[in-house]
């Protein structure tokens, strides 16, 4: 079954353009996310529409932030995304007519609906700043690829 990793990809994009000075091209967004300039020019529609980015035209132009970091939660980018599943798990049915699968379903139900809750709970609770804040306090100690630096030698 085939993971959603949308949400990890708008965030990871998020933050790098939070950590570059000025816009940055669909080019410079996909070299760092490892994919091609026309699939972040289409995830970068679908985020200047709900606000989080502008484009700027013209020489130097490209993509920037729109939104204020520490006001947008890890809930606001699923919604977002359209409330994209969260479990690759599911009812063999929706509607069974046996009983056995009916009981079965009441209880897979119940469990999958509290764990949505708590989900989006704590996805409420983290704001990109935060994300932001952990990347920049990461970066002091490794480098973008997370390798520990090295003391400068002189």
């Amino acid at each position: 079954m085939r993971c959603d990793s949308r949400m990890s990809g708008v965030l990871h994009v998020l933050l790098h353009m939070a950590a570059f000075e000025g816009a940055a091209t669909s080019e410079r967004l996909a070299a760092v996310m490892g994919t091609n300039p026309v699939v972040v020019r289409r995830l970068m529609a679908g985020l200047r529409d709900l606000g989080l980015v502008g484009s700027v035209k013209g020489h130097g132009g490209g993509w920037k932030l729109a939104c204020d970091l520490d006001r947008v939660t890890l809930r606001d980018v699923y919604v977002a995304l359209g409330s994209p599943g969260i479990l690759a798990m599911g009812h063999r049915r929706e509607e069974p007519t046996c009983l056995v699968e009916q009981a079965v379903n009441a209880a897979l139900g119940t469990a999958f609906e509290d764990v949505e809750r708590l989900l989006l709970e704590r996805f409420s609770d983290v704001t990109l700043g935060t994300l932001s804040a952990d990347f920049r306090a990461r970066l002091t100690s490794s480098d973008l690829c997370g390798q520990e630096r090295q003391p400068d030698v002189a």
